[in-house]
């Protein structure tokens, strides 16, 4: 919990309340009302403040949340939590009101954030072209550059280099494995978001993606020193080359640190996507950049293992490309093999680079 200072206290209180509040007293709710005898865990530290009004004298208590598992590891995590407290409270019968949601600076200030309703992020504007452009520009046919070699591997090393960065933390490895399956972004949101029937898409062959991802977190729950610095959502819309091979990318997601295979498997599916698109298979100058990206990948990071966690993190990536949301007019063939090509990967006790076409029935 942040420094509470009597002075920062009743400045928050004077905003708020008017110039007339004066910080009586503060302190800590006791243990013994806020735990009990055999709950030994809490989620932050209440602390009740006692101010005066002018004639009135009031009473509130101010409420944090710490760093610590069960979803509260982000900060983003705790703001969400405090949002969503300040905003419900209040329509349901019987319970006590939230007079306020606000955040502490850095110098420990407190600030109120009642007025917003929706937020937003301002970032810098960068130049530069979608490197999806480039893989446009091969699925016409036209010939493979020694620049697109170029920047395949200047794409696999900058991967290598973030991932180098690790950190230590097993439940946050586990989470994010957790949300793999859970999240709304992911795999559980994405079959939650296809049609009831689509096809030769079922509800039994969803379930059945699903039940093999969580085979498969159970299988790398474990490996909690892969905990990496990851992107996120590292595909070709959020990357903008500039010139040659530099770069800059974009709306980095879900968390700062994560399983590697996350990013690998978000940018080398599309090369694959494009090529099936083409060709119905994996070949010409597609296969030649995506067996690149993993060699120079495995190379630069020395990451031999990523073949043994990618096989979900595939299968959450392929149920985007075959959404008939986010791909609405993708032919039904295309469909069919991304989805045979998730079954296979999930099956296998290893993703192998070179067998993409067998994974396909090809």
């Amino acid at each position: 919990m942040p420094t509470l200072r009597k002075q920062a206290l009743e400045e928050y209180l004077r905003s708020r309340f008017g110039p007339e509040a004066t910080l009586l007293s503060f302190g800590v709710i006791g243990k013994a009302s806020s735990e009990g005898a055999h709950k030994q865990y809490g989620y932050g530290t209440p602390v009740k403040l006692t101010f005066r009004v002018g004639n009135d004298v009031r009473s509130a208590v101010l409420e944090t949340m710490k760093p610590g598992p069960f979803g509260h590891e982000h900060m983003a995590d705790r703001a969400q939590a405090m949002l969503w407290d300040y905003e419900s409270y209040g329509r349901l019968p019987r319970h006590v009101k939230a007079l306020d949601v606000g955040i502490f600076t850095g110098t420990q200030k407190l600030l109120s954030v009642a007025e917003g309703r929706e937020y937003f992020v301002l970032n810098q504007w960068t130049e530069g072209a979608s490197y999806h452009e480039d893989l446009e520009r091969l699925a016409k046919g036209r010939s493979l550059r020694p620049l697109d070699r170029k920047r395949t591997v200047a794409l696999a090393r900058y991967l290598a280099q973030i991932h180098a960065q690790k950190k230590r933390d097993a439940d946050l490895y586990r989470r994010r494995l957790r949300e793999l399956i859970g999240h709304g972004e992911c795999i559980m949101g994405l079959t939650d978001s296809y049609p009831e029937r689509f096809g030769f898409i079922t509800e039994d062959l969803l379930r059945g993606i699903e039940e093999a991802a969580n085979r498969w977190r159970w299988r790398l729950r474990g490996q909690t020193k892969r905990l990496s610095q990851v992107h996120g959502d590292f595909h070709p819309w959020n990357v903008l080359f500039k010139k040659g091979v530099d770069f800059a990318v974009l709306d980095r997601s879900r968390g700062e640190w994560g399983e590697p295979a996350d990013d690998v498997t978000s940018m080398t599916i599309n090369y694959f996507f494009y090529s099936l698109c083409r060709w119905g298979r994996l070949k010409g100058p597609f296969e030649v950049l995506f067996r690149l990206f993993w060699e120079e990948y495995v190379e630069a990071s020395g990451d031999e293992d990523i073949v043994a966690t990618a096989a979900p993190f595939f299968a959450f990536r392929g149920l985007v490309l075959a959404s008939p949301v986010w791909y609405p007019t993708l032919p039904i063939g295309v469909r069919r093999t991304i989805f045979r090509f998730i079954d296979q990967v999930l099956a296998a006790p290893r993703f192998d680079p070179a067998c993409v076409n067998e994974y396909c029935g090809r």
